[in-house]
């Protein structure tokens, strides 16, 4: 293969505390919340919007925010709940219960508000935002990164900080640094396929059924309707009052760290997205008056690659709903493995796996430990979202947006606590964590703390 040697000075800019790489509901957890400990923050996002799945992706629904007691999701991400609620965000119908109390109780909302609301939060705290902005390396020695090189519409900077977090679900800024991880499709057999979601109107909110969906889905398959006989459609996400979000048409093989397999992928998707209108038109009453309204700026994935953390979260930890003294928060999402492909085999598992064997019951929940935002052996580097340390069973529950911004508000606050005393990302006092992110509203019922965290023996 023929190489160019790319050789360039560019600016170097200075005095920033935390870089965060990735404005997605982990980004923004970590810059607010390291931002507003009095950290100075730059948060970098290629697209022109916070929120990522949230918002660009169009995955504009929440879950799993209460255990049926008691809401188990607290802090930023609680105070996200609350806020949308007051500002009329929400589809009609959604009463405060929906987050404080219900299990696993999904609600749509807005995604425009949800952009809005992110905004006025980094910007009250401080953060300095640049969007259109991407990591393109970094400088690194031994176990610290010393700076990345960015690039946006004013060309190449170097930028120097004391502690960078990387929330670019994809592990980007973890790759560039060389620490380790495991990728989809190399270390295991699958990749779970992504999906492009969608924006609709012109629906009966009121008279849509839920349960109807999958029966209109097997007659369409069985009248050889679609391009691939898919039975996991998981449907229209009603986000207001004739308006729903679309999530359907598996793009099965597309890998995300592949651009050529992304760039055929979103091709695919956008095909995808009008014959599921199509047939949301064609099977389902209250859906007759459908319109396309938009389809995702940004790919739905759901896996591509996970750090190696001083701590993996694994499935056994998960079923054995296991508390940690040094978790950052608690969940409890069932595991959400999507179909391989439209096999019955694959079909039968999924039904088996999320709706009936692993799925927490009221009251139950699993802790988050600490260990799994920090790459091995790292002193002032950290993760937050869907590039977190967990095995794939696992991972397929943490990915979830709430989840992400517990744990971007986790490692924003242990970056400013590592800044302030010194202490590695990779050797940090978890009990003094622990007991700023309590006091910041974070729900950790844990009666045992530690200093240091829980690891995973290697």
């Amino acid at each position: 293969m023929k190489t160019f040697d790319f050789q360039r000075t560019i600016t170097v800019e200075e005095g920033y505390d935390v870089v965060v790489a990735g404005g997605g509901p982990g980004g923004c957890g970590a810059a607010i919340c390291a931002a507003r400990l009095g950290a100075k923050v730059l948060l970098l996002e290629a697209t022109g919007c916070l929120g990522g799945m949230g918002t660009s992706g169009m995955v504009s629904a929440w879950s799993d925010l209460a255990d049926g007691t008691r809401m188990i999701v607290g802090g930023l991400m609680g105070e996200l709940a609350e806020t949308m609620y007051a500002r009329n965000f929400y589809k009609s119908g959604i009463d405060p219960s929906w987050w404080r109390s219900r299990l696993h109780g999904g609600f749509g909302f807005n995604g425009e508000g949800l952009k809005l609301l992110l905004d006025e939060l980094c910007v009250q705290a401080g953060v300095e935002i640049r969007f259109f902005t991407r990591v393109i390396d970094a400088e690194v020695s031994g176990g610290r990164v010393r700076g990345v090189v960015i690039n946006n519409i004013e060309g190449h900077r170097y930028i120097e900080a004391r502690a960078f977090i990387d929330a670019t679900g994809d592990a980007v800024l973890s790759d560039l640094c060389g620490a380790a991880y495991r990728e989809a499709g190399r270390d295991t057999n699958h990749i779970m396929a992504p999906t492009l979601c969608s924006a609709h109107a012109g629906i009966d909110t009121a008279a849509f059924d839920w349960i109807e969906k999958q029966e209109a889905v097997f007659k369409a398959i069985k009248d050889g309707f679609f391009t691939q006989p898919d039975r996991h459609i998981p449907g229209l996400f009603i986000s207001g009052k004739t308006t729903a979000i679309m999530n359907a048409g598996h793009l099965f093989g597309t890998n995300a760290v592949q651009c050529r397999s992304l760039s055929d992928g979103m091709i695919r998707g956008r095909q995808f997205a009008w014959e599921y209108t199509r047939f949301f038109k064609t099977y389902m009453s209250a859906c007759r008056d459908m319109e396309m309204v938009a389809t995702a700026s940004l790919l739905g994935v759901r896996e591509s690659r996970r750090v190696m953390g001083e701590y993996e979260l694994n499935y056994d930890d998960f079923r054995n709903r296991r508390s940690f003294p040094d978790q950052i928060g608690i969940y409890n999402k069932s595991i959400d493995i999507h179909v391989h492909d439209c096999s019955d085999a694959e079909w039968e598992r999924y039904l088996a796996e999320f709706e009936k064997n692993d799925r927490p019951a009221a009251g139950e929940y699993y802790g988050i430990p600490y260990g799994i935002l920090v790459p091995r052996g790292w002193e002032n580097l950290w993760v937050a979202g869907r590039c977190n340390s967990s095995d794939v069973k696992v991972h397929g529950a943490l990915r979830d947006q709430p989840a992400c911004f517990m744990m971007g508000e986790a490692a924003g606050t242990a970056a400013v606590q590592s800044i302030r005393t010194g202490q590695p990302a990779c050797d940090l006092n978890t009990q003094t964590l622990v007991e700023t992110l309590r006091a910041r509203g974070a729900v950790l019922p844990q009666t045992e703390l530690r200093s240091s965290m829980s690891r995973t023996v290697v």
